[in-house]
């Protein structure tokens, strides 16, 4: 695979980063762009791209920065030299790390953040992380958020690279909205019973998604709605402590891994109560199914989340994310309502065929800058053009 046109990396091969990396990869396979993927072997990212067509370059790299780093580094190193990408798509903290450390600016290099790495630290480390986004930028031709919070973010942290806002999108058609009858059908499948107000949380367990705080507020809920059942779907590092903590509540499942598609059309509304996020897509899917959604001020909220789609409330209140929650179980038609007018909103504002077509052409317009300077030889990638600009 000499001269590689795109090549993206992820280090995450499950929940929204795979699912983003996936979409686009496999849209630019199938209009013909070369495009391949530099990941970790396991997951579910392999399985889409073989299903997809689309050469999977394995990459072995942890989540977290550790004494492995070199390593990483020095494999993607290997792996750019190798095939000679004309353009190098970087996605979430670990790729954006490794990814500009071998590339070092020697061809265009876009950083797509799915969330600051700084904002997943505490401490020190914060100003550490920060710092190093900063000194970065130098290696960075553009910068892709998926949310207009994301980019602020970035720009109050001192990013100076350019920046294009590509809100994240969903499939509505691999997510239609659910009407009461697939929701009694979702309901007898999944074993919740008739009369049950159902909550569904799905994300990765794990400090970010903040299921810790939505368990903390499930006995406010239960107070106001005894027959409140809460349905926890997704796994990650923190699944036993998670589980232990359920045990101990009444109404709680915790489902482990499984699609989300038949818990959103069994719930009454969706909840996410995150950290921190750059745009979740968890609400967005919700929303296409026809739910409505309770979520957490975090980096896009406010945009996937409209007053008339769910709520928002403040990250880390647990007391108003379980009356969010109640208004919602407890309220004749609410939910339903809301979770008409988000179906619709999604439907007009993050669409994903939009999200990869503005994607790829900022890709081609990289591509295109680096071969019209003919016979001059290539531009360094710092030298590109990218104006900053909302899509």
């Amino acid at each position: 695979m000499s001269g590689l046109q795109i090549l993206h990396v992820s280090q995450p091969v499950e929940g929204g980063v795979g699912r983003c990396v996936a979409d686009l990869a496999e849209h630019q396979h199938a209009a013909g762009l070369d495009v391949a993927v530099a990941a970790p072997p396991a997951g579910h990212l392999a399985d889409d791209l073989a299903r997809a067509g689309v050469p999977h370059l394995p990459w072995r790299a942890g989540r977290s920065p550790g004494l492995g780093v070199a390593r990483e580094i020095a494999s993607l190193d290997a792996l750019v030299r190798r095939h000679q990408p004309s353009l190098v798509h970087l996605h979430a903290s670990k790729a954006g790390l490794a990814g500009r450390l071998a590339v070092r600016g020697r061809r265009p290099t876009v950083l797509q953040p799915h969330a600051w790495s700084f904002e997943a630290l505490t401490g020190r480390a914060v100003a550490a992380a920060a710092a190093w986004e900063r000194w970065a930028s130098a290696w960075t031709t553009t910068v892709v958020c998926v949310s207009e919070d994301e980019a602020r973010t970035g720009r109050r942290s001192g990013v100076r690279a350019p920046v294009r806002v590509v809100p994240n999108g969903v499939d509505a058609d691999r997510l239609p909205v659910a009407g009461p009858q697939e929701r009694e059908r979702a309901r007898a499948a999944l074993g919740v019973p008739h009369e049950a107000a159902l909550a569904v949380c799905v994300g990765r367990l794990c400090p970010q998604k903040g299921q810790d705080l939505l368990l903390e507020a499930w006995p406010l809920v239960r107070r106001e709605v005894p027959l409140a059942r809460l349905a926890l779907v997704g796994d990650g590092p923190d699944r036993d402590r998670v589980r232990a903590s359920a045990d101990r509540l009444d109404g709680v499942h915790v489902v482990g891994a499984a699609a989300a598609s038949p818990w959103y059309a069994a719930s009454d509304v969706v909840v996410l109560p995150s950290r921190w996020e750059g745009m979740a897509l968890v609400p967005l899917e919700a929303a296409a199914r026809g739910r409505s959604v309770v979520t957490t001020d975090v980096a896009g909220a406010r945009e996937a989340v409209r007053p008339d789609t769910g709520e928002v409330v403040p990250a880390g209140d647990v007391e108003a994310l379980a009356a969010a929650i109640v208004r919602r179980l407890a309220g004749v038609g609410l939910a339903d309502r809301e979770g008409a007018a988000g179906a619709e909103h999604v439907r007009r504002h993050h669409r994903l065929a939009d999200q990869l077509e503005t994607i790829t052409a900022i890709h081609q317009e990289l591509l295109h800058a680096v071969r019209a300077p003919s016979g001059r030889g290539r531009r360094s990638a710092r030298a590109l053009p990218s104006e900053e600009a909302s899509s």
